[in-house]
């Protein structure tokens, strides 16, 4: 009679030992991989004799109010030798005056024009590639249109970080804060990936940047044969070439506050969700051990969630543990979380913590499996 007891209770208790087992997963992310950007003592770059020669380079389509906006920001960077090469990709609106404006008052002011073609579709990769091929220096700074730097040394921080045996600089991009749930979604789920990549970018093991605000070398682009291998997906000029080329060795991150390129957020629920089904597409053919471990852990932190409920419906009793499961794992996000938040400037996003992590990785799980095969059809 004892024994059957003590089945029946080990029976009850194995929805819980599933949640305990998704639970060591997502401690082992959350505390040891990003751990390592929450213990990271961000450096700046700026204080230094030398600074590399540099060329920013900006692709633009139908771009013409971002231009007239953020474009003088970045012509007036702080920064001993630069060039900023726009490249005005079979732009339709006034893009190609505005920029001419531009040139009449900033002679380090380049333009590259590329015309429609009837018989010749092309996708951002190929401008970027006319502007990298155009460019005067050895080092690349590449941003876009809608994006404004938060300082004038952003220059000096990112270019500054070319030292050593660097060739690829990782930098951050947040979004600027509006009102309202999906600005919330969007600034939590560009923080929740900057913590990604930066993190296992220190751990010596980088496999995306976000090509607002990516820098790399001429003489990396061209060794690799620019964007050959997935010329034939839309997007990836920023994740793909990081994920194909980056080493132990050759990556360095720059997250100060002036290093910082803010961005324009979507502004509506069908435009983001274009946007991400647009990143779902690339992700497909990073290195199979990235996949691997940005899918172990996106699966395993939904299943989580899936698991608590499940225990609790299935075995009610024992409902303590599963909660006590959720709170440990929220506990730890807090801890780790909040030094990350305030280095990444979205410390007001630490009070939505619970509502925004549950919804983000729902969001962002069905929205890659429905998109991950998608043919990818927009321009950017």
């Amino acid at each position: 009679m004892r024994m059957e007891h003590l089945q029946d209770i080990d029976i009850r208790l194995l929805p819980y030992g599933i949640v305990v087992l998704f639970l060591l997963i997502q401690l082992y992310f959350i505390i040891f991989v990003y751990g390592k950007l929450s213990r990271y003592q961000v450096a700046s770059f700026q204080v230094q004799p030398n600074f590399p020669p540099v060329s920013v380079i900006i692709c633009a389509h139908n771009e013409q109010d971002n231009l007239r906006e953020n474009l003088s920001s970045i012509l007036e960077q702080d920064y001993p030798e630069f060039e900023v090469i726009v490249v005005n990709d079979c732009s339709f609106d006034d893009t190609k005056w505005v920029l001419q404006e531009f040139a009449a008052k900033y002679p380090h002011l380049r333009i590259i024009e590329i015309k429609e073609h009837i018989n010749l579709k092309h996708s951002k990769k190929f401008a970027l590639t006319m502007g990298i091929k155009g460019a005067k220096h050895e080092y690349l700074l590449m941003t876009d249109a809608d994006c404004l730097p938060n300082s004038s040394n952003w220059l000096k921080e990112m270019a500054g970080a070319f030292q050593g045996r660097t060739e690829i600089i990782l930098g951050y991009s947040p979004y600027f804060k509006h009102p309202g749930f999906l600005n919330r979604l969007i600034r939590f789920e560009t923080t929740h990936t900057a913590m990604s990549y930066l993190s296992y970018a220190l751990l010596g093991d980088a496999y995306m940047g976000v090509g607002r605000n990516l820098a790399y070398s001429k003489a990396l682009f061209f060794k690799a044969r620019g964007f050959t291998e997935h010329m034939h997906i839309k997007s990836g000029d920023d994740d793909l070439f990081v994920n194909a080329n980056a080493t132990k060795q050759n990556v360095q991150i720059s997250i100060s506050e002036d290093a910082m390129m803010y961005s324009a957020p979507k502004m509506t629920w069908k435009s983001y969700y274009k946007q991400k089904a647009r990143h779902a597409g690339a992700s497909v053919i990073y290195k199979g051990r990235h996949q691997r471990m940005l899918g172990t852990q996106l699966i395993t932190a939904v299943l989580f969630y899936i698991s608590v409920i499940a225990a609790i419906a299935i075995s009610p009793a024992y409902w303590y543990i599963a909660v006590a499961a959720y709170l440990l794992r929220l506990s730890c996000q807090f801890l780790v979380f909040r030094s990350i938040y305030r280095k990444l400037a979205v410390s007001d996003l630490l009070a939505w913590l619970p509502i925004l992590d549950l919804y983000y990785y729902f969001y962002i799980c069905f929205n890659g499996l429905f998109n991950r095969s998608k043919k990818q059809v927009s321009w950017k």
